[in-house]
């Protein structure tokens, strides 16, 4: 038994055009309508790079548009899931000017976070092992987080003195609450899987043998869903914390009607008359 899943196999199905070579740090498959995206660089806990972070966003966009993938996992090697964004090689304090810091967070955590929680297709973290900083992020910002026993997860810039990044002062709070996100930014303590699963950032933790397995059949159940009414389902959850009611309801609605113009929700509808399963065909 490992601490962390095995990557996933070759792709027994063809992997969309928009699919570049497997990048040496990022390993990439697709398989049964499922986008694998693995973290590898267990040496250093997966710490992102900006080469990193810029694939995780492109294969992302590229699950989006790509009618054959219907969900995505992302995942990692080693012992850490992410332990933050790699910070060397960045400008010296001396050789900053007003207003890089702002630009470096906007073009890069930010714009990653923002790539997982507008792809349109169901997003699974399987975490299996510590996620902190942006990696804490990454994986909060995903629809649905499964994390192996070991995991930690941790608010660690209150450690280094910083303000938290990547989206966290405002995925926390939708998630938790505000006191509770201040609790882990003020203190900057590390979150058990088990204690990440009783407060609602983590939705299942399994031994870690199962990880991978557990990532894998909720993948597939969702790729095997009604894509469209779940990237619509998504939109409308993501965005119902910064409307009010009105606007929610008419969102809601007009969700309803782009659906409506789906084979698969004829197929739902036919299926239920007929009383069998439905067959979605994500389209």
């Amino acid at each position: 038994m490992t601490d962390c899943p095995r990557t996933p196999p070759e792709s027994h199905t063809p992997h969309t055009p928009a699919e570049k070579p497997l990048d040496s740090s990022i390993r990439h498959t697709t398989d049964n309508a499922v986008s694998w995206i693995t973290l590898d660089r267990p040496e250093v806990m997966n710490a992102l790079t900006r080469d990193q972070r810029e694939r995780v966003i492109e294969l992302l966009a590229a699950a989006s548009a790509a009618p054959a993938v219907r969900a995505v996992v992302i995942t990692a090697t080693g012992r850490g899931f992410c332990a933050g964004a790699d910070l060397r090689g960045g400008p010296a304090a001396g050789e900053r000017v007003p207003g890089d810091v702002a630009r470096t967070i906007r073009l890069g955590a930010q714009r990653l976070i923002a790539a997982v929680l507008d792809c349109e297709k169901p997003v699974i973290a399987a975490v299996n092992g510590t996620a902190a900083g942006i990696g804490a992020h990454l994986a909060f910002a995903c629809d649905l987080v499964i994390a192996a026993e070991p995991a930690r997860f941790i608010e660690v810039f209150v450690r280094r003195g910083l303000v938290p990044d990547g989206g966290g002062a405002y995925l926390l709070p939708r998630l938790v609450g505000p006191q509770r996100a201040k609790e882990l930014m003020f203190f900057g303590d590390a979150l058990s899987a088990a204690d990440a699963e009783r407060i609602g950032l983590v939705n299942k933790v399994v031994p870690p043998g199962e990880l991978e397995k557990t990532a894998r059949a909720w993948a597939e159940r969702l790729a095997a869903g009604p894509t469209r009414a779940l990237a619509l389902t998504k939109q409308l959850v993501n965005a119902s914390l910064d409307t009010d009611r009105a606007a929610a309801f008419a969102a809601e609605a007009g969700a309803q009607e782009i659906n409506m113009t789906t084979a698969d929700a004829d197929e739902g509808v036919a299926s239920f008359v007929e009383r069998r399963a439905p067959r979605f065909r994500g389209r």
